[in-house]
């Protein structure tokens, strides 16, 4: 089974971008997009809705802000929208494919970047997301969640990292809530299960030559329930186009949809 991950970064700009004609050569089972950027009435092109997909949206309230969607071969055979949180479930942040006994999600947390009151959001959500996340591993299912985290995890994951000690999504507290996630409570950051490599960034800034340079952040994961840890087979970062300021991370797992 292929899945992917992206943060589009408005999805009608990386359409533009040829996000879709890419897409529809890599024969995904499941695709997760972040930040779509758009209400579902907007999006008119048929390459919104792609042939041979089931597809499925989920909208900020706010126009032209966050959102997340999901395009599948299998027709899931449930979809939940959010996770009991109004305040980020009018943003669209959280939707989920069920499929047999395995869900995927696809996840869009909050950037704490531009200023205090964002982080102050950015710090509502981990509080409130980590208690779902173990009410999750609770269930009889497996789970993959697709996402921008916004949040890098050690060392090897940021280029600059004594620089940003004080920047969201490097700061301190919300590198404990990865260590978290992926200690007592027992979820797998799957990419490292088959890469150990440094300097695997799937984020750069807009600004000066962060791209040119790789001076990036790994912030896009994969996350997996422990069932899955074994299934994880091969993961690539994909940076031969860009279609936003984030890569897509594509994993193939030996699990059947």
């Amino acid at each position: 089974m292929r899945v992917i991950t992206l943060n589009v970064n408005g999805i009608r700009s990386a359409s533009r971008k040829g996000v879709f004609e890419w897409l529809k050569r890599q024969k995904a089972d499941v695709v997760c997009l972040q930040e779509t950027k758009a209400q579902e009435d907007q999006l008119t092109d048929p390459m919104f809705r792609p042939d041979g997909h089931h597809f499925f949206y989920y909208d900020a309230k706010k126009k032209g802000y966050a959102g997340t969607a999901i395009f599948c071969r299998r027709e899931p055979d449930e979809v939940i929208r959010g996770f009991g949180v109004k305040e980020f479930d009018d943003e669209g942040r959280y939707l989920e494919a069920q499929f047999g006994k395995l869900s995927v999600v696809s996840l869009y947390l909050p950037s704490g970047s531009s200023g205090p009151e964002r982080q102050a959001s950015k710090d509502r959500f981990l509080k409130a997301f980590m208690p779902y996340l173990k009410s999750l591993r609770r269930k009889k299912r497996e789970y993959i969640l697709c996402a921008d985290w916004n949040i890098v995890h050690k060392e090897i994951d940021i280029k600059n990292w004594k620089g940003n000690q004080k920047n969201s999504g490097c700061l301190p507290h919300e590198r404990a809530w990865l260590d978290e996630l992926f200690g007592p409570v027992g979820y797998v950051d799957a990419f490292r299960v088959v890469d150990q490599r440094p300097e695997q960034y799937t984020w750069w800034s807009n600004r000066g030559q962060a791209w040119a340079k790789n001076v990036g952040w790994r912030i896009d994961y994969q996350v997996v329930s422990p069932g899955l840890g074994d299934k994880v087979q091969k993961a690539v970062i994909y940076k031969d186009q860009r279609f936003s300021d984030h890569a897509p991370l594509i994993m193939d797992y030996d699990v059947t949809l």
